[in-house]
């Protein structure tokens, strides 16, 4: 047990030194390639920080872990929104961008309305079994292959119309410092992730429970720090690029390539509760974004408050 939370807090210190790091590289990166910061904050920065739960759902799949795989999703996304951007928002209000409000905040309310939807067999009455098979998975990546055409083609409008700073570094130390930082980050959580989920088991909680709240924690970790750092250094849209691509990353990657490589799922515990947090979470987003195209820190508070009323919900439920 003193093993386990010696390494948790080396996790902690990788995580928080890898994120400064990663944000300034990511930041210069952008500026040396002149392209938009939402842009790297949709693909470099989410991607990357989305790691860990890639590693998960694939290590748990290929255990048969099925409800791991789904809460670890679930859980991150509804984490990333209500947590992440609320404590961001705290921190320093959030300014969104009027593409941002008009089409990221939509994709991403859209991805999560189609994963509650092809998860709802029974419901809509096309099976006797709620589950994600691998023709949802390939579905899916399917989604995930127009989202990358749109980032291309906005790289492609945008990059000869935004101001663009001075880099701090050359193109080869930025993407140094943004690949070091990526490397701490990955490795502080897994420390975070193997060594909580050690403790947690302990003490017989069930895995939908460790799924929804130590493995979605720990995993969102590099994105909760990453937007800590960035929105101190007043990065909004390295913030709000890091959370929506990482939701979207994780919904069509995350949880798409492990099933549509391995099979269905087919969760045992999930409830509704869940799945209407899912897509409440990004609805919410998109209603505080709309006004006054910023996210208060009023509105920060209220994503925490909700936050919390909904992790005390799936310990009484």
């Amino acid at each position: 047990m003193i093993i386990n939370i010696l390494l948790l807090v080396l996790g902690f210190i990788l995580l928080i030194k890898g994120a400064d790091l990663f944000v300034d590289g990511a930041s210069s990166t952008a500026s040396n390639f002149k392209v938009p910061k939402i842009l790297i904050g949709l693909t470099i920065i989410a991607f990357g920080t989305s790691a860990p739960e890639f590693a998960v759902s694939m290590k748990a799949l290929a255990s048969g872990s099925t409800d791991m795989v789904l809460g670890n999703v679930i859980g991150s996304n509804i984490l990333n929104i209500l947590l992440i951007l609320g404590v961001a928002a705290v921190i320093r209000p959030l300014r969104v961008r009027n593409n941002t409000i008009r089409k990221e905040i939509p994709i991403t309310v859209l991805i999560s309305t189609l994963l509650v939807t092809l998860f709802l067999d029974v419901q809509l009455k096309s099976g006797s079994v709620d589950q994600i098979s691998r023709q949802d998975g390939l579905s899916i990546l399917l989604f995930f292959a127009i989202f990358i055409y749109y980032l291309i083609s906005m790289a492609m409008h945008d990059r000869n119309k935004n101001a663009i700073e001075k880099p701090r570094w050359g193109i080869g130390g930025s993407l140094l410092f943004t690949a070091i930082g990526l490397a701490g980050i990955i490795f502080g959580s897994n420390f975070v992730v193997d060594n909580a989920t050690a403790i947690a088991t302990t003490l017989g909680v069930s895995e939908r429970i460790i799924a929804l709240t130590i493995i979605a924690f720990g995993t969102s970790l590099p994105e909760l720090v990453t937007t800590i750092v960035s929105a101190k250094k007043g990065e909004t849209d390295l913030v709000l690029g890091n959370i929506l691509g990482s939701n979207i990353f994780n919904i069509c990657v995350v949880l798409g390539i492990p099933v549509a490589i391995f099979g269905t799922v087919t969760p045992a515990s999930f409830q509704m509760l869940d799945l209407a947090m899912l897509i409440g979470s990004a609805v919410l987003l998109f209603i505080f974004s709309v006004t006054n195209h910023k996210i208060s820190r009023v509105e920060g508070a209220a994503m925490l408050l909700a936050f919390t009323a909904y992790y005390v919900a799936i310990f009484v439920v």
